[in-house]
């Protein structure tokens, strides 16, 4: 690697004014397990790196008053596997937790970071997505909000400006809604997945009166399936749920990778998703 300064500003407003809009080599940095690697592969050649690790207001988890759940951008996805305020909140963030890389990542990377990466095998993107979370992004100019769903713009990339921080993720209250995230991997369970699937549905009795579908990995960002919950609305049986896996295999603009073909990955999203549909409906409560 090639030297480059380092900067560690105590507060939110030290290290936005140590980010610089119009340079490109200038970074914040949070648990650094993909950046690292990056610059170690002389991918990315910094000119100056902003720790944002002594600024401690970035690192809480806490219920809100309308009931929502508030992430600190920096919380250590290890701490947030284990807090019991996510647990009650979304149990399906822990489930997802679990098989997200290894523990020793989780000791380090952050919810921020891993948002801010945006590789589009990230595991927690999806699920935040189907959850209705945002982001709160501060800068210069103030802080604003920004739906999970809005925040990839394509490739390794979103729409934060260069001096803008990604501060905290709010999932809001779930209610009755219940959630599943289902991934499918060519070697370990760990591993980077071929297809990533989140799914969130709200019944009316026996059938399905709203759901969410999100599919990651298998295409070029997190996207939802509007097509896929259309055809799922309003279903109650197996066929229903096959009816979506069909829907959604349609309407997926699938991408192949080192993790597998754009044809394979198609056929992934077809039978991944009558899966997460089925497995949201049968568990409840701490389970889902």
């Amino acid at each position: 690697m090639i030297p480059f300064e380092l900067a560690e500003p105590a507060s939110l407003g030290e290290a936005i004014k140590l980010l610089d809009p119009d340079d490109a080599s200038v970074r914040p940095i949070a648990g650094g397990t993909a950046l690292m690697l990056m610059m170690k592969a002389g991918v990315f050649r910094p000119a100056r790196l902003v720790s944002l690790r002594a600024i401690r207001e970035l690192s809480a988890i806490a219920t809100q008053p309308d009931g929502a759940l508030r992430i600190g951008a920096m919380t250590p996805l290890s701490v947030l596997e284990r807090s019991a305020a996510a647990r009650a909140h979304a149990p399906v963030i822990m489930q997802t937790l679990r098989t997200l890389s290894n523990v020793r990542v989780r000791n380090v990377a952050t919810v921020g970071g891993h948002l801010a990466h945006a590789d589009p095998h990230m595991d927690l993107p999806p699920v935040l997505i189907a959850l209705g979370a945002h982001i709160a992004a501060v800068g210069p100019a103030g802080e604003r909000t920004i739906p999970v769903e809005a925040l990839f713009a394509g490739y390794f990339a979103t729409v934060l400006r260069r001096d803008e921080l990604i501060t905290a993720v709010v999932v809001p209250a779930q209610g009755t809604r219940r959630a599943a995230y289902l991934k499918c991997t060519t070697r370990a369970v760990h591993d980077w997945p071929a297809l990533g699937v989140a799914v969130s549905l709200e019944r009316d009795g026996d059938s399905i009166r709203a759901a969410k579908i999100v599919i990651s990995a298998a295409t070029e960002k997190p996207v939802r399936l509007p097509g896929a919950e259309a055809a799922l609305r309003g279903g109650r049986d197996d066929a229903a749920l096959r009816r979506a896996g069909d829907a959604a295999a349609e309407e997926a603009q699938t991408i192949g990778d080192g993790q597998g073909s754009a044809a394979y990955k198609r056929q992934l999203v077809r039978v991944y998703v009558a899966r997460a549909l089925a497995a949201a409906l049968d568990r409840a409560g701490a389970t889902h």
